[in-house]
């Protein structure tokens, strides 16, 4: 499914079920990490990893541990970027030579309403106005869940660039409900990327199968327009922290 919203270049491996057994799938180090979590946890970790273990060795890595960083960002092999996600009943990993993309972010979500009081505390006022006239317009889609999603991926594509945290109301996003693509226009100095200042990212989402889904791939080297900066682009046919 999250192969539609990335370009050739990132390998993708989903699973919408974790596989029994898969605890004994851990490497000594990465079990360590969840040693003491409760069976959910357990469960979305391992699987997530077997994901990305599948995709790295597409791109001709051997299984080797996935630690997550201080922050929970996952620490991929040398020359290779990457991302994961997980939500009840699904778990995906991407991944692509570091040649091919500079950072990748992806998220998925239930398609279904934010608890209560946290779009206000995640949403910017225009956030708040795009996200209701687009849920009166297309109420099959859940616009605050999209826009949450969105907003990880972001986060997600920032941090390794960075290694700085984002709030959430750093960025101002912009959905379009009919070409399936968002933008997030940064509202703090963005990162330096090719030789120029990037001052926002452009992605892609899907709702399908009770899920929203997001992803963003930034290009290895974007070229500048005006050598003044810009948004960050997606490759060719592209448009929670921890994992």
């Amino acid at each position: 499914m999250i192969e539609r919203i990335l370009p050739g270049p990132v390998v993708t491996e989903e699973t919408f079920a974790d596989p029994a057994g898969a605890a004994d799938a851990l490497f000594p180090e990465e079990a360590a990490v969840v040693a003491r979590a409760v069976p959910k946890r357990q469960r979305e970790f391992t699987t997530v990893r077997l994901c990305a273990r599948k995709a790295l060795g597409r791109l001709g890595h051997p299984p080797a541990p996935l630690l997550p960083s201080r922050r929970g960002a996952p620490q991929w092999p040398a020359g290779v970027v990457g991302s994961m996600t997980h939500c009840e009943g699904y778990r995906a990993a991407v991944v692509a030579r570091a040649a091919d993309a500079t950072s990748i972010g992806i998220d998925a979500e239930p398609n279904g309403p934010l608890p209560e009081g946290v779009l206000e505390s995640i949403a910017l006022p225009a956030e708040r106005t795009w996200v209701r006239a687009l849920a009166a317009r297309r109420p099959e889609v859940s616009w605050d869940r999209l826009l949450f999603s969105a907003k990880e991926s972001v986060f997600k594509t920032w941090y390794p660039l960075t290694g700085r945290e984002l709030d959430f109301v750093e960025a101002e996003l912009e959905a379009d409900p009919d070409a399936g693509t968002f933008s997030a226009r940064l509202l703090v100095p963005g990162p330096v990327v090719g030789g120029r200042r990037l001052d926002g990212f452009t992605g892609r989402w899907l709702a399908d199968r009770g899920l929203v889904v997001t992803a963003i791939a930034l290009e290895a080297s974007p070229a500048p327009s005006d050598g003044s900066g810009g948004a960050g682009g997606g490759l060719p046919g592209a448009s929670a922290h921890t994992a």
